[in-house]
């Protein structure tokens, strides 16, 4: 499978509302696995100073990353195939 990063501006985000985005991001690839589209959550990065969020996920295609975001309410900017460098 593929790493795709989401973009989101979230700036001025509470960060229980971030939570709860955490959170259905994670439901709902969880959601997706079961029903047999293979999609994983990785990790979020976020900048609380500008409102920048990063979040990885793992997926056969760009689509059915954005069809999770869409899904779950989850606004972003871009979906882009990205490295996962984590040592």
């Amino acid at each position: 499978m593929t790493v795709y990063m989401v973009e989101r501006n979230l700036k001025g985000i509470a960060m229980s509302d971030l939570a709860a985005a955490q959170k259905a991001a994670i439901g709902t690839a969880n959601s997706y696995a079961a029903k047999g589209t293979p999609i994983r959550y990785i990790r979020s990065t976020f900048a609380p100073e500008d409102g920048r969020c990063m979040c990885l996920f793992e997926a056969n295609n760009a689509e059915d990353v954005k069809r999770l975001n869409d899904e779950a309410r989850l606004p972003y900017s871009r979906v882009v195939e990205a490295l996962d460098l984590t040592p």
